[in-house]
Formats: structure tokens, sequence, C-alpha cells
């Protein structure tokens, strides 16, 4: 009987001990979130990174830092996380060079959809042309008309080769059936700072970081590259009102994760940006930069890069493109 007794609390120890690591694991997030912004400060996916680490942070009740990892239009960045633990604690807000990364260059070390977690789609916005104040061009007319005149003459920057600035331009340039040098920066805020200064004369920007130089006048705003007016700058015609009907494109972000993410983690993570997103404050904040909020599942997320990947094939095959 003693024996039976000891047999019994041996295998009771035993189930308890086996299953105290399951009933103890705590829940996502235990420890400080990383957001990987693969581009330097000052442009959108930097902006976009930490607003949702200070609000996440706040939800969460958890430290969410942000970490720049910026070179090569984003794919530095993007290697990193790709090679970080699939358990939710390295993410990363990624713009349309998550994409198009891969046609641009030779050799891409990742795959922009099989080597990441989708989680949700995060925001788009129209880009804005921008001028510097002495440019002679006041529209896009006026642009179009300037430019073959004196053709390969004027310099359009961008914040790095194959970003959604490079590629507007390009689509811009083909549209328009004009010849613009693209001038390539290191990021955003130095191709700003060259057109305010005079030394390029354009840069299709997102409006996050165009619509604060323009309200100072410190450069001037031609138009918008989306279908309609952007609620943020109304006053601002379309490129299609303004002289080449159907022109339109949009810059957009969404948040990855390295591939094989755990679902239920996924989920979690899905469901606090919807909370976050929805907030009044958040929709302003992002709102009067020219950021339309689009949340989405991690399953419309994936078809979106999917879809995206193949048009911007296309383009970029068309003009040419090709990076080293």
């Amino acid at each position: 009987m003693k024996a039976l007794s000891f047999l019994a609390a041996a295998a009771a120890t035993l189930w308890l001990g086996a299953s105290a690591p399951a009933l103890a694991e705590p829940a996502y997030p235990a420890k400080p979130v990383t957001i990987v912004a693969a581009f330097p400060p000052g442009g959108t996916a930097d902006l976009l990174s930490r607003v949702l680490a200070v609000k996440l942070g706040e939800a969460w009740k958890q430290t969410v830092v942000v970490e720049n990892r910026a070179g090569a239009s984003g794919i530095i960045g993007s290697q990193y996380v790709a090679r970080q633990p699939a358990d939710g604690y390295t993410l990363m807000v990624v713009p349309i060079t998550h994409v198009t990364n891969s046609s641009l260059f030779a050799k891409v070390p990742f795959d922009p959809i099989e080597d990441f977690t989708p989680i949700s789609m995060l925001a788009s916005s129209p880009l804005m042309i921008v001028s510097s104040n002495s440019f002679p061009a006041k529209n896009i007319s006026e642009l179009v008309a300037l430019a073959k005149a004196r053709p390969g003459s004027l310099n359009c920057g961008s914040a790095g080769s194959g970003t959604s600035q490079h590629l507007a331009c390009e689509l811009f340039k083909s549209t328009a059936r004009v010849d613009i040098k693209h001038v390539p920066y290191k990021g955003n805020a130095m191709a700003m700072t060259d057109v305010m200064g005079g030394q390029i004369e354009l840069l299709f920007d997102q409006m996050a970081t165009a619509v604060p130089h323009v309200k100072a006048g410190r450069v001037r705003a031609l138009a918008v590259t989306s279908a309609k007016r952007s609620p943020a700058m109304p006053d601002v015609p379309t490129v299609s009102e303004s002289g080449l009907p159907g022109f339109e494109t949009n810059a957009w972000f969404g948040i990855v994760g390295p591939r094989d993410m755990p679902k239920d983690v996924v989920d979690s993570i899905n469901a606090s940006l919807r909370k976050v997103l929805a907030r009044p404050e958040v929709k302003k904040q992002l709102g009067d930069q020219g950021l339309e909020l689009t949340p989405s599942s991690p399953e419309e997320f994936r078809s979106t890069l999917k879809s995206e990947m193949t048009k911007w094939a296309s383009v970029i095959k068309e003009a040419g493109v090709k990076l080293e």
C-alpha cells in the first residue's frame, strides 16, 4: 500500500513538473520589444515606428524601443530582422522598398515575403512633389514644359534608390515623357535640405515629412500623387488634374516580423495595433501628416505584399532601373 502511495505521489509530482512551464508561460510581451526602422531618422518609416513604440508601450505596459538600421534601401535592416528569433520581440515597419528591392538589385539576401511574417498594413499616403522656392515652374504643366525644354538638366531627389520617392519620379518621367535626373540620398532629411537650399530642384516626398516644410514656407508644393486631393493639404492639386490624367501612386507602410512567428503572437500584435491606430489622438497626429491609417489582417497584408511586388516589378522593368 505504501509503495502504491509513493508511486502515485511521484507520478503527481512529475505531472505537475511537466505542466508547470506551460502554466507559468508569461503573456506576450514579457520583455522589451524592438521596432526596427530600416531608414534614417526623419522619414515616415521612422515616424511611424516611434509613434507605435510610444502607444504600444503604453498599451502593453512594456518598453518598446526603435532601432534605426539604415542602408542599402532598407536591405540592411531587413536582413537583420530576418535573422532574429521569431518570438515577436523584433518587428519592423516596412515601406514599398520591402517588395521592390528584389526587382532593383541583382541579389537580395532574403525573400521579402517568405522570410517574414506579415502582421498588418499600417498606413498609406500620397507623395507630394515639392520644389525649391526659387524654381521657376509653379505647377505640373510648367514643370513638364520646362523639363522638355531642358532635357536632363533638372534633378529629382529621393530618400534613396528604389524608394517610393524614386519610383514615383520614374513613373512621372515615363508618363510625362520627360528626362529628369534622379539623385539618391541616404535618407529623406538630406534630400529635403538640398531642395530647400536649391541644390536640387525637385523631390517626390512623403506627405508626413513634406507637409511641415510646405506649411513653414521652406519649399513649394506643386502637386500630390493620389487620385484625390489630400485632406492634409486640400489646396494642393493632384498630378492627374494638373495635366497628367490618370497618374496615381501612393506610398504605404506595414509591419512584419521574422518568418514563422507563432499565430497567437501575431494575432495579439495585430489586435493591439488596431486599437492603437483607432485612437483619436493617433488618427489626428498621423492624419495631419497626410497618412491614412489602414490596418489589415495578416492575410490581407500578405496579399498586398504579393500584388505590390508584381506591380512594381513591371514598372521597374519598363523604366530600366537597376541598382548595384
